[in-house]
């Protein structure tokens, strides 16, 4: 009988132990399932990255540029186009106020696709939240971004963000260079579907960026530059800049229809000291390293150093100092994984605000570094591209504004069509 009673008893045990080993690893099953499963509840977001797919770099608005004063963005309705470049089902978007001493509060802020000038389509409305509300209020020196929505974006869809803005700063965080028509209203009008008699202006206010949730195969191009980048001498609402002609052609080609870009150009900048907006060296961080999934970026910057700069001696020292801040920009560039090409500055003979045989021997200095020096990973060569076959020193003439610095609409798409999509397949 005792031997009989040991022989159940080792059975149990047996037989406990190995219900205990099931419990136990059907929990720990779930504890990956769940630690491992999507906040949303859809897995196929876990196999998503976040990438830029519009941008633009915020700067301090000056005096000239600042938003209609009647009736002032305080407790009034700006409704703002940007044309994106690659789509997703779900966004968020960037707000700053970096550059204002004091705070701006959004008491709400919406997106809805854009169907010309000020009008939406209702029916694509959504409201941004914040943390979980729907207001949000900006020190000074700081940047938010919106909690993720869901939100059916098209590639190439032009999207209407409307703020519904309670106190703002008398010094405004934007970016004048827009090309692109903005509309206030007095009061709370976010769910008007036109902004009819409202005033308008060509900038930006407060608007950075928007991302979207992509493919980790996707990766976006950071564009750092200055009005040429930027776009002047294309048209107003056209969203014709060369930036957007490279969309373009990237979406309809096979091979990069994942790839977005990001225009970080601002009209009168410099990459040393002065110009217009923080400098390329000061901004590099913020406008190229922090964006959101960067792969490539490309520089064109250096004309306005070239051209504002006195005496043969700084002339040829500035073009020493751009060599040394393209160096630097690199580097940084590098050790965030991201691939940089150079593109040689444009021709600008006959400009005559610019122009000297002293800074065209300093642009043809910094050109030739960028062609031969190896530190850059691939060169687009804008100045072979827009040069004037009958005098290489001067823009092609069908692609020149007339002031021969900025090309034109035409001189936009010479430029995009120039560069080799392959660059964008590493």
């Amino acid at each position: 009988m005792v031997k009989k009673n040991i022989s159940f008893s080792k059975r149990s045990s047996s037989l406990f132990l190995s219900i205990a080993v099931f419990i136990l690893l059907a929990g720990l099953m779930l504890t990956f399932v769940m630690c491992h499963k999507s906040p949303t509840g859809d897995s196929s977001k876990s196999d998503q990255v976040w990438i830029g797919t519009w941008a633009t770099a915020p700067q301090l608005v000056e005096p000239g540029n600042m938003p209609p004063s009647r009736p002032g963005l305080t407790d009034n309705s700006l409704r703002q186009i940007v044309c994106v470049s690659i789509g997703g089902e779900t966004i968020r978007v960037r707000f700053s106020n970096e550059f204002s001493t004091s705070p701006v509060t959004l008491k709400s802020v919406h997106i809805a696709l854009s169907l010309g000038e000020s009008v939406i389509d209702i029916s694509t409305d959504r409201e941004l939240l914040f943390n979980d509300s729907t207001e949000v209020t900006m020190a000074p020196g700081v940047a938010v971004t919106s909690d993720p929505v869901d939100f059916h974006l098209e590639p190439r869809s032009e999207v209407a963000i409307t703020i519904h803005f309670g106190q703002t700063s008398e010094d405004v965080t934007g970016h004048p260079g827009s090309r692109t028509t903005s509309y206030l209203c007095e009061g709370n009008k976010l769910l008007a579907a036109d902004f009819l008699g409202g005033k308008t202006t060509v900038h930006w206010f407060v608007i950075n960026g928007i991302d979207v949730l992509a493919p980790k195969s996707a990766a976006s191009i950071a564009i750092l530059g200055n009005s040429i980048t930027d776009g002047r001498g294309s048209g107003t609402n056209m969203q014709n800049r060369w930036p957007d002609e490279l969309a373009c052609r990237l979406l309809e080609n096979p091979e990069t229809q994942e790839v977005a870009v990001l225009n970080m150009g601002i009209g009168g900048n410099e990459v040393l000291d002065g110009g217009l907006g923080p400098t390329a060296l000061s901004r590099f961080e913020r406008d190229v390293l922090k964006q959101y999934g960067v792969r490539w970026l490309i520089i064109l910057e250096g004309i306005n150093d070239i051209g504002t700069t006195e005496g043969t001696e700084a002339i040829q020292q500035v073009a020493t100092d751009l060599i040394d801040a393209f160096e630097t920009m690199i580097d940084d560039a590098h050790a965030a994984d991201i691939l940089v090409y150079g593109a040689t500055i444009l021709p600008f003979k006959g400009c005559t605000f610019y122009y000297t045989e002293e800074r065209e021997a300093a642009r043809q200095t910094v050109n030739e570094w960028i062609r031969t020096s190896g530190r850059f990973d691939a060169v687009i060569d804008f100045d072979e591209a827009m040069q004037n076959p009958e005098d290489p020193l001067a823009l092609i003439p069908e692609g020149d504004t007339g002031d021969h610095l900025h090309p034109n609409e035409a001189g936009y798409v010479m430029m995009a069509e120039s560069i080799d999509l392959s660059l964008f397949t590493e």
